[in-house]
């Protein structure tokens, strides 16, 4: 059937100015209601509502056609513009004080029983979600997701293109050079044997735009990594990608800055204020946490000194072996039910356990209050400040410095949680700087890069590379929105000779790094500009800014926690003509 009732107007265009102009409308049955005489449908598409009505006294053929229609079919119509009856207008509604009269109607799209209920509020399973993605996508919120996402972008595009970069694309098809998360490896047909790997990151690419001269790169990016999933964590994501010539990290932190405050500003009409810099060490002893969330306090406080000496055992034991005893107060008495499910919290970190202090009236109470001498108890009143409190409950752990701090993040946001202090309106970001360069690998027992290789020791820091790495800081910035890291950058290494060194550290000799980034050292020896740059994550931005925690509520077509695609059946095998194709064979062993 031709279709010939091209619309004139979205469904969200009409007012009553429009009374009495013929129009054409086009979009889904959201909803049907039968009075009598009349069938009132609310026509859909992605901009909006219009009521259309059916008059039996219109004529019986177009009457009977809408008697049929189910929800979800796709229909044209043309009519004209008339006032609602009085009394029946929805002031939620821009189209609310219209109805179009239908004169005519198409039917374009047919529809077999849904397989899933499609109303905004229904409970649908994720897997049926992502099985059948394009209804879900049908769907206010979704399309809603879908056009915030746009709109960042676009402020993105404008943003950097204002500010003198340049948009680059980078390869999808690289070299594998694997650096913490695995590569996602692609065969090569015409090169039998080699492999492609697609790409983590543009880092390295960024880096040789700077050499090439460009001195200001952006791209929206997909990055794409063989790791395990979570509700922020996805095989491929989308990042804004950005890299700045002759340039201090300074210089970086107070671009994003304006970048925040214009999304803010432009998408949510809010004030940003510059987001405060916090160092590593300082955001880890208030906050346990390289992620803080500014939107509440509970910070922690250090008692390892005040109790060194302590005649509870617990105590002395962490401070004696280089451990920590750290804790935080909670302005609430708890049950004993509450602090058992508040341990469990803490011991799921790896803490051996969660103390628990009444504080009221300057004294302390509980079950180890006997084992604490009173100058230990004042000293946990001065340093937790719950003397200034009416009634408290002071919360101590005491183990080795990685797991107090673990376990006091998880305890602060849980608490934080439970008192109501989490403000999901409120937006508060910082920077955390001056991280460690290198972290420990207890299982591998070497070095590895706590970001990643290529950025650049505080220069006071250089000569430690040989001596003791653990004590480098880097030139590196993370920012953090409500507890959620968005993104990470650095001041790059543009020297080839402190790149080697840094790769000697993690174990890569002089052989190795060649045949792993030769072509980037080389690009060093012809004239390397001071540079750096970072990756804002688009996906958790654009979720954080719509007050949602899993990312794949803003991407169209995600994958599930199995890293697959319920709707296209991916990944899929792969039948043995295109494997001979590859020269590859498979070995697997079907009963794993």
């Amino acid at each position: 059937m031709a279709f010939t009732l091209i619309r004139t107007h979205k469904n969200n265009e009409l007012d009553i100015s429009d009374n009495g102009k013929e129009v054409v409308l086009n979009g889904w049955v959201n909803s049907a209601r039968i009075m009598g005489g009349l069938i009132f449908i609310d026509l859909r598409d992605r901009y909006g509502l219009t009521q259309v009505v059916f008059d039996s006294s219109e004529g019986k053929g177009i009457f009977s056609q809408a008697q049929g229609l189910k929800k979800e079919e796709v229909i044209a119509v043309m009519g004209i513009v008339r006032p609602r009856a009085k009394g029946q207008a929805n002031p939620n509604r821009k189209t609310g004080e219209i109805e179009v009269i239908v004169k005519a109607i198409e039917i374009l799209g047919r529809v077999s029983a849904l397989p899933m209920d499609m109303d905004e509020n229904a409970q649908v399973t994720d897997e049926t979600r992502l099985r059948f993605r394009y209804l879900d996508l049908r769907k206010r919120t979704m399309q809603k997701n879908l056009k915030l996402r746009h709109d960042i972008k676009m402020l993105a595009h404008e943003y950097f293109s204002k500010n003198d970069f340049i948009e680059v694309e980078t390869p999808l098809l690289v070299r594998s050079t694997p650096e913490g998360a695995r590569d996602y490896l692609v065969p090569s047909r015409v090169n039998t044997g080699r492999f492609y790997a697609l790409p983590q990151s543009p880092q390295l690419y960024k880096q040789l735009l700077m050499i090439a001269g460009v001195d200001r790169y952006y791209q929206i990016a997909h990055c794409l990594r063989d790791e395990d999933l979570r509700a922020d964590r996805q095989p491929e994501h989308t990042q804004i990608d950005f890299e700045m010539s002759f340039v201090r990290s300074s210089d970086i932190m107070g671009f994003v800055n304006g970048f925040f405050k214009k999304i803010f500003k432009d998408i949510l009409d809010i004030e940003m204020e510059d987001a405060p810099v916090i160092s590593f060490d300082e955001s880890m002893e208030r906050f346990g946490t390289d992620k803080p969330d500014l939107r509440y306090g509970l910070e922690l406080f250090n008692i390892t000194d005040a109790v060194r000496d302590s005649a509870f055992g617990v105590f002395n034991a962490a401070a004696e072996n280089s451990g920590v005893v750290k804790g935080l107060v909670a302005d609430k008495e708890f049950s004993r039910k509450e602090i058992d499910e508040l341990t469990e919290l803490c011991k799921a970190c790896g803490a051996k356990g969660l103390v628990a202090l009444k504080a009221s009236g300057g004294k302390i109470d509980g079950s180890i209050a006997k084992y604490l001498s009173e100058d230990e108890k004042r000293e946990i009143l001065r340093l937790s400040g719950a003397k200034e409190k009416e009634c408290s409950t002071v919360f101590i752990v005491a183990d080795d410095k990685s797991t107090a701090n673990a376990s006091l993040d998880r305890l602060r946001r849980g608490l934080a949680e439970r008192l109501g202090l989490v403000k999901k309106d409120e937006f508060r970001v910082c920077w955390i700087v001056d991280f460690p360069l290198f972290e420990w690998d207890n299982d591998e027992k070497h070095w590895s890069p706590a970001h990643h290789m290529f950025s650049m020791p505080k220069p006071e820091h250089i000569e430690l590379l040989e001596k003791d790495p653990g004590r480098i800081k880097a030139d590196l910035f993370d920012l953090v929105l409500n507890g959620t890291e968005l993104g990470s950058g650095s001041i790059r290494i543009h020297d080839p000779d402190i790149q080697k060194r840094v790769m000697k550290v993690i174990g890569l000799d002089e052989k190795e790094a060649e045949k792993k980034f030769g072509f980037l050292l080389e690009a060093y020896k012809y004239g390397a500009p001071i540079h750096g740059g970072m990756g804002i994550g688009l996906d958790r931005l654009v979720a954080l800014v719509a007050g949602l925690t899993d990312i794949r509520e803003v991407i169209a077509f995600p994958k599930n926690k199995a890293a697959q695609c319920p709707m296209d059946g991916s990944p899929n095998e792969i039948d043995s003509l295109q494997l001979k194709e590859l020269g590859m064979k498979l070995d697997i062993d079907k009963k794993k």
